[in-house]
C-alpha cells in the first residue's frame, strides 16, 4: 500500500459556481459528479454524437464539473447564461480582420508544459481577442486541441507588465486605440478526451506550490519502491549510478550467412554518431545496410493473456548512467542483464492498459505496428518502463486532492511516450551544439525505430516537474472563467447567438490523425474518442475529402448558429493541398459565414501578405470570417433574390473589410476589395441561401461602378474614400495586386492589369504573357490562345477614327515626342494603331454578353460529350454553364456534368465545388 499522498492541504473557502454556493472547492466538485454520474446513467445522454468511449467511473475520474466533463458538457447552456452577455442589435460594434503570426510564441514555458500534436501558441491568439472583444466577452473554440485559446483568453487579464507594454506600442504605431487588457470567458470543446484533459489542466486553477510538493513525493516515493531497476555499478566495480536510459538495439539477420546482426553495434559510426549506409557483416564481410537486413523475432508470453507471441528480438547495447553531476556509457555487464531479467519475471502492473489496438490507420495502413510486436497498448513498453509507468500512474491516481491528482495525471501521462518503444535513440552527430544524446519519438506517426532509448522516469520527468511548477506559477488562472466539454463542434449544447468569438484550429483534410494519435494516452484513463463525426480525411475510415467537407460544413453551420450576428470567426489553415483549402472555403460560404481576409506571413519579410491564389497554401493561413449582422439576414427575407438584395449585401460587406493596409510603408492591394471578388461573394451569399443570382457579371460590375467609389481598382463605401484617400496621399506608388495565372480566368485579370498600365500590341503582349503559363496553371485546365483572349475579352484600336482615351493617356504620359497631339493627329494614330486595351465599361458590357454566350455554347458540346471524362476543358465554360444552370434550377445538369471532369479538377476549384455541393444538397433534399 502506497504512503504517498498522507495529507493535503485542503481549500475550505467557500466558492460561487452558476449561481449556487458551496463551502468549499471540493463540496462544488462532489455536488456536480453526483449530477454527471445521474446523467451518466441516461442512454439519451449516452446517444449523443462524438460521446466518448468509457466507463461511467473512467469518465468521472477524468471530470471536474461544471467547468470540465470527459463527454459533452451539459452545463454549457448555464455557463454562458450565467456569464454571457445577451445578443444586442443595437449595441455598437465594428471590427476590421485581424491578420495574426500563428508561430509566436512557440519556446514560451506555458506553451511548452505539455506537448501536442498541433497547436497554436497562446500569445499568438492573444491579439485575436484584444481586437475582437472585450473584457468579460464569451470566446469559443470547437476544435480546442490541448486549450491555447483558453489560455489566451485569460492570458489577456493575467499578461505581464513587459508584455502589455509590448502590444500597446505595437497598436500605437499602427495607429489603433490601445487593447481593453482583461479575462475573457471562454468555451473549449474537442472530440478528443485526451485534448480536453490537457485543456482543462491549462485552464482550471490549482494550487502550484502543493502540486510540486506531490510531484516530488511521487517520485521520491518511486525511487524507494523501484529505484533498484535504474542501478548500475560504475567502471571501478564500486560505485552505483542511475541510469538515464538504456540503448535497445533491434538484432537482423544477415541475408548471406544468416549470422545474428547487432545494428546499433555494427551500423552506428562511434565517432561521427551517425547510422552507416553501407557496413560489413561482422561473421562473413558481406556488404550490409539497413534495407537488407532481415528482422529477427523471439517469443515471449504475454503476461498478460498468458499466450505465445513473437516479438522483435532486441539486445542491450549501452547504459548512460550519471553519479552525481557527471554522466558516463557504457556496455551493459552480466549484472546489468540479471537486473533485466528479474524484472522480466514480474507481472504486469494493474494500471497498465491491455486492450488490443483496434484497426485504424495509424497501425494498421501508415506504420504496421504488428510488425513491431505491438497488439495492444501494453506492447508499446519494455518491462521495466512497464512497471514505472504502472507506478506512475497509480502514485498519481491516489492523490485525495482532486485538482492535484488530475495535475499530477496531466504531468505524468507526457512520460507515456517518452518511456515507450517509440522513444528514438537518436544520438547528437558530431559538430552539433546540446549534449551527447537525443532521445525523442517522431511527431504524428507511431513509429518503432531499430535504436530505442528506454528513459528513467527521474529523466524523463525530472526537469519537467520543475518547468511545469515555474510556468503555472507565472500564469494565473482564474476560478470560473473556462467551461470546456468532449464532443463534436458539430452539435455544441450553446444558445443561438451567445458567443461574441471564435477562434479555431481545425484538423485539415489527413494532416493529423488526432483520434489514432490519441488513443495511447486514452488508454491510459479508459477514455476514447469516438472517430466516427471526426473532420478527416482517412481512406482506412472510408471518409474522402467530399466527406471531411461535410463534416466541416456542419461544424462551421454550428459555429454560425452560436456566434452573434455581426461578429467574427479566425481560422487558422494549415494544409499544403488546394483542394482542402477551396473545401474549407466552400464549407464556410454554405454554413453563412462571409470571407473578409484571407492571410499569410512573409517569413522572409516579417510581414503579413493577402493571399491571392491556392498556390499559397503551402504556408499557415489566417481565414477572418464574419456571420452578416441580423438586419441583412431579415432585409433578404422580407425582399427575397432581388437587385436590392444583391447591392444590401455589398454596402454590408465593404463595410467588414479594411480601409487600407500598409507593408514596409507602402499601401497593400486589398483582395477583398476587387470587384470580381466581391461578385464572387455576393454570389456564394445568394447560393447559400439557394436563392438565384439576380445580376450577370456584367450587369454587376457596371453597377458596382455607378454605386460605388473606385480608386486603384478597389470598391469602397462613400465614407471609407476619404480615409483611404488620406492613406494613398502620403504613399508614392499606388497599391499593385498580385496576381498568379493559373486559369484562364486568371490569364484574362492579369491582361486587364497589363493593358491598363499599357495599352500594347499582340508583339508586345505575348512575350509578356507566355512567362505567366508556367508551372502554376491548372492540370486540366486548356491553355487558352492570346489572340482569343484578346477578342473575346479587350478592344484593338484599328487606325480609324480619334485614339481611344486609354491609349491616348499612355502615350501621352510616355512618349516626350506625343505630349499634347490632339486624339485625331496622324503621328498619335500611327504610335496608337494595333494597341489592345481596356474598354470602357459600356463596351466592356457588350463584350461581356458576347463572351457569356459563347461560352454557354461550348457548355453544351460538355453536355453532349460521352465516354470516359474530359482530359481538358475550359473552367471558365464550366462555370457559365454552373451558374446558368443554378439559375434555372437545373441541378440535374450540374452534377451530370461535374462527374464527366476529373475529381481533383472539381475539388481544386472553389466555384465550380459551390455549385456542384449546393446541386447535390438541394437534389438530397428532393428526393
Amino acid at each position: 500500500m502506497s504512503t504517498l499522498f498522507k495529507s493535503t492541504k485542503g481549500d475550505n473557502a467557500p466558492v460561487e459556481c452558476l449561481g449556487l454556493s458551496f463551502p468549499n472547492d471540493q463540496a462544488r466538485r462532489d455536488h456536480f459528479l453526483k449530477l454527471l454520474a445521474e446523467k451518466l446513467k441516461d442512454p439519451e445522454f449516452r446517444k449523443q454524437e462524438g460521446f466518448p468511449q468509457g466507463t461511467d467511473e473512467a469518465i468521472l475520474a477524468m471530470s471536474d464539473p461544471p467547468y470540465y466533463t470527459a463527454c459533452p458538457n451539459p452545463w454549457l447552456a448555464d455557463f454562458v447564461k450565467h456569464y454571457g452577455k445577451p445578443y444586442d442589435p443595437n449595441e455598437p460594434y465594428r471590427r476590421e480582420p485581424l491578420a495574426i503570426d500563428v508561430s509566436v510564441g512557440k519556446t514560451d514555458p506555458i506553451y511548452k508544459a505539455h506537448s501536442y500534436h498541433t497547436k497554436v501558441p497562446h500569445l499568438a491568439i492573444v491579439p485575436s481577442i484584444l481586437h475582437y472583444t472585450q473584457p468579460g466577452d464569451l470566446v469559443l473554440d470547437g476544435f480546442a486541441g490541448s486549450g491555447m485559446t483558453g489560455v489566451a483568453a485569460q492570458w489577456c487579464g493575467s499578461a505581464p507588465a513587459s508584455y502589455r507594454h509590448e502590444i500597446e506600442m505595437a497598436w500605437k504605431k499602427e495607429g489603433r486605440p490601445a487593447p481593453r487588457w482583461g479575462a475573457r470567458r471562454v468555451v473549449l470543446n474537442d472530440l478528443s478526451p485526451a485534448a480536453t484533459f490537457i485543456a482543462a489542466n491549462y485552464n482550471l486553477p490549482f494550487d502550484v506550490d502543493a502540486f510540486a510538493k506531490a510531484g516530488k513525493q511521487l517520485l521520491d516515493e518511486l525511487e524507494a519502491e523501484i529505484g533498484w531497476m535504474y542501478e548500475t555499478l560504475h567502471t571501478d566495480g564500486k560505485t552505483k549510478g542511475r541510469i538515464e536510459y538504456t540503448v535497445w538495439s533491434q538484432l537482423y539477420s544477415c541475408p548471406e550467412c544468416a549470422g545474428e546482426v547487432n545494428f546499433t553495434e555494427e551500423a552506428l559510426d562511434e565517432d561521427s554518431k551517425r547510422v552507416k549506409d553501407e557496413f560489413p557483416c561482422p561473421h562473413c564481410g558481406a556488404s550490409l545496410s539497413k534495407s537488407r537486413l532481415e528482422r529477427l523475432y523471439t517469443t515471449k508470453v504475454d503476461l498478460s493473456t498468458g499466450k505465445s507471441i513473437q516479438v522483435p528480438k532486441r539486445a542491450v547495447a549501452l547504459i548512460v548512467y550519471s553519479i552525481g553531476k557527471s554522466r558516463y556509457e557504457k556496455k551493459p555487464t552480466a549484472d546489468d542483464l540479471s537486473v533485466i531479467e528479474r524484472i522480466e519475471s514480474l507481472s504486469l502492473p494493474s494500471q497498465v492498459p491491455t486492450i488490443e489496438i483496434p484497426p485504424m490507420h495509424m497501425t494498421h495502413e501508415r506504420a504496421r505496428m504488428d510488425y513491431a510486436g505491438v497488439t495492444h497498448i501494453h506492447h508499446f513498453f519494455l518491462p521495466r518502463a512497464a512497471q514505472a509507468m504502472g507506478k506512475l500512474w497509480e502514485k498519481a491516481k491516489a492523490h485525495p486532492d482532486a485538482r492535484i491528482r488530475a495535475f499530477l495525471l496531466f504531468m505524468v501521462e507526457q512520460a507515456i511516450w517518452g518511456l515507450s518503444i517509440l522513444n528514438r535513440y537518436q544520438p547528437i552527430q558530431q559538430g552539433r551544439p546540446g549534449g551527447s544524446q537525443v532521445n525523442r519519438q517522431l511527431t504524428g506517426v507511431y513509429y518503432v525505430a531499430s535504436q530505442h532509448a528506454e528513459c528513467s522516469p527521474w529523466y524523463n520527468l525530472g526537469g519537467k516537474l520543475d518547468r511545469l511548477a515555474k510556468a503555472f506559477r507565472d500564469f494565473k488562472v482564474g476560478a470560473g472563467q473556462t467551461a470546456i466539454s468532449t464532443g463534436t463542434a458539430a452539435r455544441l449544447p450553446l444558445p443561438d447567438d451567445s458567443v461574441d468569438y471564435i477562434f479555431t484550429d481545425p484538423p485539415f483534410g489527413e494532416n493529423i490523425y488526432y483520434a489514432d494519435l490519441n488513443f495511447l494516452v486514452e488508454s491510459w484513463h479508459g477514455v476514447v474518442t469516438d472517430a466516427q463525426p471526426e473532420a478527416i480525411i482517412d481512406r482506412f475510415k472510408h471518409k474522402a475529402l467530399p466527406e471531411y467537407q461535410h463534416l466541416m460544413q456542419r461544424c462551421f453551420a454550428e459555429y454560425h448558429r452560436v456566434l452573434k450576428p455581426g461578429r467574427w470567426m479566425t481560422v487558422v489553415f494549415s494544409n499544403s493541398k488546394a483542394s482542402v483549402w477551396n473545401a474549407i472555403q466552400v464549407a464556410l460560404q454554405q454554413a453563412g459565414f462571409v470571407v473578409a481576409e484571407v492571410t499569410a506571413l512573409d517569413k522572409v519579410q516579417g510581414s503579413y501578405r493577402q493571399v491571392t491564389s491556392t498556390t499559397a497554401v503551402k504556408q499557415d493561413l489566417v481565414i477572418s470570417a464574419y456571420k452578416p449582422n441580423g438586419g441583412l439576414e431579415q432585409r433578404f427575407a422580407e425582399r427575397g433574390a432581388s437587385e436590392a438584395s444583391a447591392w444590401d449585401f455589398v454596402q454590408t460587406h465593404l463595410r467588414y473589410l479594411p480601409v487600407a493596409k500598409t507593408k514596409h510603408g507602402e499601401l497593400e492591394f486589398i483582395v477583398e476589395r476587387d470587384p470580381r471578388r466581391i461578385y464572387d461573394r455576393m454570389v456564394a451569399w445568394f447560393v447559400r441561401h439557394d436563392a438565384p443570382v439576380p445580376l450577370s457579371s456584367d450587369e454587376f460590375l457596371s453597377g458596382l461602378r455607378s454605386r460605388f467609389p473606385e480608386r486603384d481598382g478597389m470598391v469602397f463605401l462613400p465614407e471609407q474614400v476619404a480615409e483611404y484617400d488620406k492613406k494613398r496621399a502620403q504613399t508614392a506608388q499606388a497599391p499593385q495586386m498580385e496576381l498568379f495565372v493559373s486559369d484562364e480566368r486568371s490569364a484574362i485579370d492579369w491582361l486587364a492589369d497589363f493593358l491598363k498600365r499599357r495599352p500594347s500590341t499582340y508583339q508586345e503582349i505575348h512575350p509578356e504573357f507566355t512567362t505567366q503559363l508556367g508551372a502554376g496553371w491548372k492540370k486540366h485546365e486548356a491553355k487558352p490562345e492570346l489572340m482569343a483572349l484578346l477578342e473575346n475579352n479587350f478592344l484593338k484600336y484599328d487606325g480609324s477614327g480619334e485614339v481611344p482615351s486609354q491609349i491616348h493617356a499612355y502615350l501621352s504620359s510616355n512618349f516626350k515626342e506625343l505630349r499634347g497631339l490632339e486624339k485625331s493627329d496622324p503621328r498619335l494614330i500611327t504610335k496608337a494603331k494595333d494597341r489592345w486595351y481596356v474598354p470602357d465599361p459600356n463596351k466592356a458590357q457588350d463584350l461581356e454578353k458576347k463572351r457569356e454566350k459563347a461560352l454557354l455554347k461550348e457548355f453544351e458540346q460538355y453536355q453532349q460529350h460521352s465516354g470516359r471524362k474530359l482530359k481538358e476543358f475550359r473552367l471558365e465554360v464550366l462555370r457559365a454553364g454552373f451558374k446558368d444552370a443554378w439559375s434555372k434550377k437545373d441541378y440535374a445538369t450540374i452534377i451530370k456534368v461535374a462527374q464527366k471532369i476529373p475529381d481533383e479538377a472539381l475539388q481544386e476549384d472553389e466555384k465550380l465545388l459551390l455549385w456542384y455541393d449546393q446541386a447535390l444538397t438541394r437534389t438530397e433534399a428532393g428526393s
